[in-house]
C-alpha cells in the first residue's frame, strides 16, 4: 500500500512566523506532528511519503503514486485543504482525513473525502485499518472514549527533514481541567488531563536528540500544567535528562495563568529548560472573563503574575481577545494599556470566534447570532456581536496597529527586559543564532527604514549596555517585531 500524507499550507498569520524564517534559514515554523504520529500507527509494510506544503509543493506524480492520500488539518488550514481535495478528486484518488478541522464540521466533508477518521486516532484508526484489510472500510469512524496515551507511538521523524523547521514538537498530555466557553479543547480531549509516562516523554526527547536536533522544542499540550501533581513528579526526571545531555533543548509550552501561583512548579520548569510559556490572558476586563468562564484569570492579579513569571526566567507570550458581550468601546484602550504595562512582547490579539462544538457556539446558535463557521483565523468575526460590528473591527485594528508600531513595540521590549531574569543552563551560542543576528543587522539595521530602523539600533546598543544577559532575547524580539508589523499591516 502506497500512502501519501499531505499537510496543508498555513496562511500567513501571527503564528506562522513567516517573515522571521529567512533570518534563520528555515522553511516552516513547526513540523506536522499529528501526521508523523499517525504514520507510526500504520502497518509496517506500507510505503509512506509525507509532503508538507509549508515546505515544498505537491506534484501530480506524487498523487499518482499513492493508493490513498491521508490529510490532517486545523481550521486555519481550510483553504489549502479544499485545494488538495479538489486535486485528489480530479485525479481520482481516495482520501482519508482526520484532525481538528474534520472533527469540527465532518458533515462539510462527507461528500469530499472517502473516509473520515475522527476523534483520537489511537481508538479510531485501528478499526479502519482492520476494515480496510478485510475490504469493507466504512465512511466514518468515531469514538466517544479518550484513549490512554500509552497507546501513542513515537512520531516517524524519518518522514521529514527536521532541518526545514524552526522548532520541533512533542506532546506530553491532552485535556484541560478548565471550561472556557470559547475553547474547543475540552470538546476534543476532555477535562481530565491524560499524560504519557515519564519514560515515553524521555524517549521522545532522546529520539529528537539522536536526530542531531539542538534548540527549540514546543511541548504542544493545550495546558501543560493541567495536572500539577503529575508534572511536578515528571520535571525532576526531565531535569536529570537535560543535565545528562548538556541541556540540548529550550522549551516553549502553553499553560494557564495559575502557573504563577506555584513557585516550586515555576522553578522546576525553568530548571528543566523552559524559557517561554503561552498563556491565554484574554482581557483585563473581569466581567468578560466571567462571561467566558475564565475564572482562573479572575483569581489573581494578572499583571503581577506576568511580571513574576518574567522575573523567574519565563517569557510570557499572551493571547488576547476582544468582542465579548461584556466589552464596550473602552476595551481597546484598556487592552493596549495592559499589554504595554506588563511587557508581554508577543501579544497575539484576536477577535472572539465561535468554534464549532463549544459552549459559546451553542449559546450563539440558540440566540440566532451565528454568521458562519469559523475560519480558524481570529482576525475576523463569525457572529453578530453586541458592540457595533464596525466599531469592534476598527477598535481591534487600532489595538494591533498600536502595539506593533515601532515605538510601542520597542517600549514593550524594554519593559519586558526590566523584569526578565534569564536562567540559562546552555551558555553556548549556536551558529544559527549568529547568522540570524548578522542578517538582522543587514535587513533591519541597514535596509530598514524610518522608525523601525532607529528603534532597532537603539535596542541593540541599549541591550548591550544594560541587558547583556538578555541580549539574545532582545535581538530575537526585534526580529519578531518585523514579522508582527507585517501582519499588523495586513490586518
Amino acid at each position: 500500500m502506497n500512502i501519501l500524507m499531505v499537510y496543508p499550507r498555513y496562511p500567513v498569520t501571527f503564528w506562522s512566523f513567516k517573515y522571521i524564517l529567512k533570518y534563520i534559514s528555515k522553511k516552516a515554523a513547526f513540523p506536522p506532528l499529528g501526521l508523523i504520529t499517525v504514520a507510526a500507527m500504520l502497518p509496517r509494510g506500507w510505503n509512506i511519503r509525507l509532503i508538507d506544503l509549508n515546505v515544498k509543493k505537491i506534484k501530480d506524480r506524487d498523487i499518482v503514486w499513492a493508493d490513498y492520500v491521508m490529510i490532517s488539518a486545523m481550521l486555519v488550514q481550510k483553504e489549502s485543504v479544499h485545494e488538495i481535495l479538489h486535486r485528489c478528486r480530479q485525479m481520482g484518488k481516495k482520501v482519508i482525513a482526520g484532525g481538528p478541522l474534520f472533527n469540527s464540521t465532518p458533515e462539510e466533508y462527507y461528500s469530499l473525502v472517502d473516509h473520515l477518521i475522527l476523534n483520537e486516532a489511537e481508538h479510531t484508526l485501528p478499526p479502519f485499518l482492520t476494515d480496510l484489510k478485510n475490504g469493507n472500510p466504512k465512511k466514518i469512524y468515531r469514538s466517544e472514549d479518550f484513549p490512554d496515551l500509552a497507546l501513542t507511538p513515537f512520531p516517524r521523524w524519518d518522514l521529514i527533514d527536521v532541518k526545514n523547521y524552526a522548532s520541533l514538537m512533542i506532546q506530553y498530555s491532552r485535556g484541560c481541567p478548565f471550561n472556557c466557553d470559547f475553547c474547543d479543547i475540552t470538546a476534543m480531549f476532555g477535562h481530565n488531563p491524560r499524560l504519557k509516562s515519564v519514560d515515553q516523554l524521555l524517549g521522545e526527547l532522546q529520539a529528537i536528540y539522536d536526530l542531531g536536533w539542538r534548540g527549540g522544542v514546543f511541548i504542544v499540550d493545550d495546558n501543560f500544567i493541567g495536572n500539577k501533581g503529575a508534572i511536578k513528579k515528571m520535571l525532576p526526571e526531565m531535569i536529570n535528562w537535560m543535565k545528562a545531555h548538556d541541556h540540548p533543548f529550550v522549551f516553549l509550552t502553553e499553560a494557564s495563568i495559575n502557573v504563577a501561583d506555584d513557585d516550586e512548579l515555576i522553578d522546576l520548569m525553568v530548571e528543566a529548560g523552559f524559557e517561554s510559556v503561552f498563556i491565554g490572558i484574554e482581557t483585563p476586563h473581569e466581567e468578560s472573563l466571567k462571561e467566558c468562564a475564565k475564572h482562573q484569570n479572575c483569581r489573581l492579579d494578572m499583571g503581577a503574575a506576568i511580571k513574576k513569571l518574567q522575573a523567574k526566567g519565563l517569557q510570557v507570550l499572551g493571547g488576547y481577545i476582544v468582542g465579548f458581550d461584556s466589552d464596550n468601546e473602552s476595551i481597546f484602550a484598556r487592552q493596549i494599556k495592559f499589554i504595554q504595562e506588563t511587557g508581554v512582547v508577543t501579544a497575539m490579539v484576536g477577535l472572539l470566534n465561535a468554534l464549532p462544538n463549544t459552549r459559546l457556539w451553542r449559546r450563539l446558535q440558540e440566540e440566532h447570532r451565528l454568521d458562519s463557521c469559523s475560519s480558524g483565523n481570529n482576525t475576523s468575526i463569525n457572529f453578530i456581536p453586541r458592540m457595533d460590528r464596525e466599531k469592534l473591527i476598527e477598535g481591534y485594528r487600532r489595538i494591533v496597529r498600536t502595539i506593533y508600531s515601532p515605538r510601542h513595540y520597542y517600549q514593550r521590549v524594554c519593559k519586558f527586559l526590566e523584569h526578565y531574569k534569564p536562567c540559562r543552563k546552555r551558555r553556548r551560542i549556536e551558529y544559527v543564532q549568529i547568522k540570524a543576528f548578522l542578517k538582522s543587522i543587514f535587513y533591519l539595521g541597514i535596509l530598514g527604514n524610518g522608525a523601525s530602523q532607529w528603534y532597532y539600533w537603539k535596542m541593540l546598543f541599549k541591550s548591550m549596555t544594560f541587558y547583556r544577559k538578555s541580549f539574545p532575547e532582545a535581538m530575537t524580539l526585534m526580529v519578531y517585531g518585523y514579522h508582527f508589523r507585517k501582519i499588523a499591516k495586513k490586518i
